[in-house]
């Protein structure tokens, strides 16, 4: 009964803050609107402890002890002004996550801005999965300066793994009061599905000239010239064109790779969705492994051959969204 009593209570004072607040646009500034301080535990023994002290030195009429509370309730106010300042004014400039494989964690990154003079200090992120908080290590945030909070995820199953909000928080210096702030970002993780299977991929095959020509600077024959980009090799610059026209031109090559593999989940047709999902991961990361072109053909999409590691994420994306109601993100 409790817990259901407090899982409305979250739920009431979450549907109120978003309402509050309002979706969040990067970059974003902590302003005292949507800045909330409370006692901590220890803030709470604390008081507790200064009624005690209050009730007793009013009893006997003892001035030291009534210095002493009264001086004590003075370290506790500078403190929860402390508290709320190290938030205040914080920036966030950017969110990003980092998919992984069910059974395995995902990634969540929020950068944070220090636009102050002194630093801020003990600043963690954290947010809920269901009834379990994952949270950020406590870093310190210097002056003029920026810092990435990472918060590992547990992927629990294929899918998507949605994050409805942020808390960022602080209870420097004292520990007595935190203060936190929410951020409603559509922050998405996904769990791709776990690379096994024991089948043997489809042989290679050709295509047409499209598909078989991939440009990679090194290769042995010659293909064009084009314009120089920062972080050219200087041994790529055509010095003679240079030369002639004064403009820097930079030598590219082609390498000529027919062959290719097309993993198709048709081809799978007897295994469980699940099994289907699994082999065709094995693939995937096989391929990638051995430097292979590959495309992927699923029941409602089709991902064209290529390589490189943007691919096989794209790849994987798209398995670990097979079945659901919802595209990748």
């Amino acid at each position: 009964m409790l817990a259901r009593l407090r899982g409305w209570f979250a739920r009431r004072g979450a549907a109120w803050v978003r309402k509050r607040q309002g979706e969040d646009r990067l970059p974003a500034s902590v302003h005292a609107r949507r800045l909330y301080i409370l006692p901590t535990r220890a803030g709470a023994g604390f008081a507790a402890l200064l009624l005690v002290m209050l009730v007793a030195g009013l009893n006997y009429a003892n001035s030291v002890a009534l210095f002493l509370t009264f001086l004590l309730a003075g370290f506790a106010i500078v403190g929860m002004h402390l508290t709320h300042r190290n938030l205040l004014g914080l920036r966030i400039t950017m969110t990003s996550s980092i998919n992984g494989f069910a059974g395995e964690t995902g990634l969540v990154r929020v950068t944070l801005a220090n636009d102050a003079d002194v630093p801020r200090l003990a600043l963690r992120a954290s947010f809920r999965l269901g009834e379990v908080t994952v949270a950020s290590p406590l870093v310190e945030l210097p002056a003029r300066a920026h810092r990435v909070l990472e918060i590992a995820a547990p992927l629990e199953q294929r899918g998507r793994l949605v994050i409805e909000r942020v808390r960022i928080a602080t209870f420097h210096p004292f520990g007595l009061f935190e203060a936190w702030t929410w951020l409603h970002l559509p922050i998405v993780l996904l769990a791709y599905p776990v690379a096994r299977g024991t089948r043997t991929p489809p042989e290679a095959s050709h295509g047409g000239h499209q598909q078989h020509v991939a440009q990679r600077p090194g290769d042995d024959q010659w293909s064009h010239l084009r314009g120089f980009r920062d972080g050219d090799s200087p041994r790529q610059i055509a010095w003679r064109a240079y030369a002639r026209t004064g403009q820097l031109l930079v030598k590219e090559y082609e390498s000529p790779r027919g062959e290719y593999r097309q993993f198709s989940f048709d081809s799978l047709a007897g295994l469980p969705l699940e099994s289907r999902l699994e082999q065709l991961a094995a693939w995937v990361v096989a391929a990638h492994g051995r430097g292979e072109r590959y495309g992927l053909q699923l029941p409602h999409s089709l991902i064209d051959t290529a390589d490189g590691l943007p691919h096989r994420d794209r790849c994987l994306a798209a398995l670990a969204v097979v079945g659901l109601d919802e595209s990748p993100a």
